[in-house]
């Protein structure tokens, strides 16, 4: 093997490995924009195997039930272990729209379209300690994951997952550098 290629394959992994245990902020808008905005919260998920579901209802600006928030657990077929997590928001007035967390309907590879995607591989489109902000409607969910731990450490199952999740109405990119 050449040296430069070498040298550029060693780089590219070092970045990648940098990526995934950094907290880069990456944003996307879903698919589904409107005018609607929420009761702001904030709140952190701990998540595990004994207790993989959460469920939460998110209040409208009127104080009216409007979207279930919701973290699922997600593992081969057939088997109970857990190799992520998936997050969604679905709207108690239009459950046609399964996840509104997405960019679009169609499932891609996109990274913006899987910041849903709780993922650990180190194969995930999106790093696992990256902030992920989307805008829905006119209101923004932040998810973050601030730990997770494997079972045995080496394995590629989860043990245990926290995530600090906020819903907000103002864009949160304001006060931070983000790129767009």
């Amino acid at each position: 093997m050449k040296p430069r290629l070498l040298m550029a394959l060693i780089l590219s992994m070092a970045v990648r490995l940098i990526a995934q245990s950094a907290a880069i902020p990456i944003y996307a808008e879903s698919f589904r924009p409107g005018p609607t905005q929420i009761v702001e919260e904030r709140f952190e998920v701990k998540l595990t195997p004994k207790d993989s579901v959460y469920r939460q209802r998110i209040k409208d600006s009127r104080g009216a039930d409007r979207y279930v928030f919701s973290i699922i657990p997600f593992g081969p077929e057939d088997d109970t272990e857990i190799t992520l997590w998936k997050a969604r928001l679905t709207d108690l007035h239009h459950p046609i729209y399964d996840n509104l967390l997405l960019t679009a309907q169609e499932p891609s590879s996109d990274p913006k379209n899987n910041l849903w995607r709780l993922d650990p591989s180190r194969f995930a489109s999106v790093p696992l300690l990256a902030k992920r902000i989307i805008k829905v409607e006119s209101f923004y969910v932040i998810l973050q994951v601030k730990a997770s731990h494997f079972t045995p450490p080496d394995s590629p199952y989860l043990d245990s997952m926290t995530v600090a999740v906020e819903f907000r109405n103002t864009d949160p990119r304001s006060t931070e550098s983000i790129p767009k």
